[in-house]
């Protein structure tokens, strides 16, 4: 496997894309497939106890670059192996996989320094330095390149004597570059390449809305064997062209290639899978006491606290929520809690909150409108305004713009407590102590945050798009919204909570909360759909 990221290893995790990578190798092991994996050490995950096997240099941007090779033992799979590949290009963010790029030449950096990992990766291959595997399984943009010199290079041609298969985790993200005149472009990076491919052959590559861009995305769709996307519904919609002036989020200009490849058969769509361990197995359903408010309240005090570590001012968003967390101290030290908490976790991102920020006719945001309707609910129950027994946690991190939207409701609300970092510990509280865990994502490959909520047993509010489809049934163990454009999914959206405030408490609840609790999307299972469908491995 080729990726960018991997939650096995410290550090080396910034998306869903790092769990699949952690937990598959794991489950294909369970199924008879060993699967190692390699990718950047980006200047910090050979202190892991990586050990240095090989010094080799690799043709890039008409240089001989050199590279180092480390390996080591994977920490959960008895046998399989990780390489880490070291070079100066990879660490041009010190302590990050990614780079932020600017506006005017956006993925230059990261689209450089991952064709450099596709060259390095051909070359370790092809020279033996790394053992040449029956199937080479590579992940999102990041890796399109390396199917690109698989089938065009010809010093690379050796691996077209293997299975190449090409994951999607996330269509939206494509790592467009111009085909030359660029420092970061096709020609600058292979410059012989570039000046022997013909017609036919620059039309697998260049993007078509940009005749003049590559797009590694698109190279990893045409010149793979094998498209994976990573849930059925996915696989389903971005056969579609996009529209997003209704909300809808398919192909993103690469629906044609996706459907001639689907014509062939090679386009599958296999759900991503969730880790169960017996102890939440067996964990209680019971809602949230006293008690376990206090504990959430710490676990927010201590992402809070933490966050400011290296810093010299507060922000003027933790500072609001250092503010609200005061007064929920208050209200657990008289013995109040929250009677409905309300939950979320996830990027700021145009993907997972454009229908939150979509402002409806009455001239108020959905969340606003959201916010107000919690508040309502306090009123009808003729609870008092300045304990909430509503309350609203959203922890997430990204967009700073789509963050200062949160956070002027955060001020304006006080039952609603803005979280803007990512801290493990307070994400893993808010999936086992919510009630309800809201997740509109105007698209969704798969998502992993609805099953981790519904691990817990906590009924998830989803938008019924991608994987959120696949994994949440509407009025069995959890809410599916739908809409025909951005408008009618966000009241759509309000009126399933409406549904699910109705509900709540009820003994049909309880039943969403048993049903959710025990939906599997086990990795044991859907490593052998791998290996049947994806691999071909009977």
């Amino acid at each position: 496997m080729v990726a960018a990221e991997n939650g096995a290893l410290k550090g080396a995790k910034v998306g869903g894309m790092a769990d699949v990578i952690r937990d598959l190798p794991q489950a294909l092991a369970g199924v008879e497939i060993q699967a190692d994996v390699i990718m950047p050490s980006y200047g910090f995950l050979t202190g892991l106890g990586a050990k240095l096997i090989h010094e080799f240099e690799v043709s890039f941007a008409g240089r001989q670059e050199p590279i180092k090779l480390y390996w080591l033992t994977h920490p959960k799979v008895l046998g399989a192996n990780i390489y880490l590949l070291e070079h100066g290009l990879w660490q041009s963010s010190p302590g990050q996989i990614y780079s932020q790029g600017t506006s005017d030449r956006p993925f230059a950096d990261d689209a450089t320094k991952f064709a450099l990992l596709c060259a390095s990766v051909a070359k370790a291959l092809v020279a033996g330095l790394v053992p040449m595997p029956q199937l080479l399984h590579l992940h999102d943009w990041h890796t399109g390149c390396l199917a690109m010199l698989r089938a065009l290079a010809p010093e690379y041609q050796a691996l077209q004597s293997i299975e190449c298969v090409f994951s999607i985790h996330n269509l939206a993200l494509q790592g467009i570059r111009p085909l030359s005149h660029d420092s970061s472009s096709f020609a600058a990076w292979f410059p012989q390449l570039f000046a022997q491919l013909d017609e036919g052959q620059r039309a697998q590559i260049f993007d078509p809305r940009y005749p003049h861009c590559i797009n590694p995305m698109r190279m990893g769709i045409t010149l793979a064997d094998k498209v994976h996307l990573v849930s059925p519904t996915y696989a389903k919609e971005v056969l579609l062209p996009s529209r997003p002036e209704l909300g809808f989020f398919g192909g993103e200009g690469l629906e044609a290639d996706l459907q001639r490849k689907a014509e062939q058969g090679r386009v599958l769509g296999i759900l991503n899978g969730c880790e169960y361990s017996e102890a939440l197995a067996q964990s209680s359903l019971e809602r949230m006491g006293l008690t376990e408010f206090k504990e959430l309240l710490s676990c927010i005090e201590s992402a809070l606290v933490q966050w400011q570590g290296g810093r010299t001012q507060v922000s003027g968003v933790d500072m609001i929520a250092f503010t609200r967390l005061q007064a929920l101290w208050r209200q657990a030290s008289s013995g109040e809690f929250p009677d409905f908490l309300l939950t979320s976790v996830g990027r700021l991102t145009d993907q997972k909150v454009l229908i939150l920020r979509h402002i409806l006719p009455s001239g108020l945001s959905v969340l606003e409108t959201l916010l107000q309707q919690l508040q309502q609910l306090q009123q009808l129950q003729q609870l008092p305004q300045i304990q909430p027994k509503a309350l609203f946690v959203l922890l997430g991190s990204g967009d700073p713009e789509i963050g200062l939207f949160f956070q002027t409701l955060a001020a304006k609300y006080a039952h609603f407590v803005f979280l803007q970092g990512y801290h493990e510990e307070l994400s893993q509280c808010l999936y086992q102590l919510g009630d309800l865990f809201l997740m509109p994502s105007s698209f969704e490959p798969c998502g992993i945050s609805q099953m981790l909520a519904m691990r817990s047993g906590q009924p998830c509010l989803v938008h019924g798009v991608g994987g959120l489809r696949d994994t949440v049934e509407d009025n069995v163990d959890g809410f599916v919204f739908y809409g025909e454009d951005i408008k009618t999914q966000g009241e759509a959206l309000l009126a399933k909570l409406g549904d699910a405030l109705e509900t709540f408490g009820s003994n049909d609840w309880m039943q969403y909360k048993r049903n959710a609790k025990v939906r599997r999307f086990d990795w044991r299972s859907i490593a052998l759909e791998y290996k049947k469908q994806l691999y071909n491995i009977l």
